[in-house]
């Protein structure tokens, strides 16, 4: 479990570092597009290393792409929102 939360945690510092130093994302709107965009990116890079070490491509393989795209846009939305709040 804490390897899960120190994932987790340094995901979303991920996020929050490069909506504030470099991408002045403070808005739910453009932290979802832009988290939406790299969870997708994030989640098509880690897929594709998982299943060429399986061999084979996952059944789940675009299921578990979507989830990750849609999970980082909703983190990348409430990460906007809150730095947008705490800058204002």
């Amino acid at each position: 479990m804490l390897f899960i939360f120190l994932g987790c945690l340094f995901y979303a510092f991920t996020f929050a570092l490069i909506f504030s130093r470099w991408a002045h994302i403070t808005t739910f709107n453009s932290g979802a597009k832009a988290g939406f965009l790299i969870g997708l990116l994030w989640s098509l890079s880690v897929n594709f290393f998982m299943s060429s070490s399986e061999g084979v491509l996952d059944s789940n393989f675009a299921i578990m792409i979507a989830i990750d795209a849609v999970s980082a846009a909703i983190m990348g939305g409430v990460i906007a929102l809150v730095i947008g709040k705490t800058k204002a």
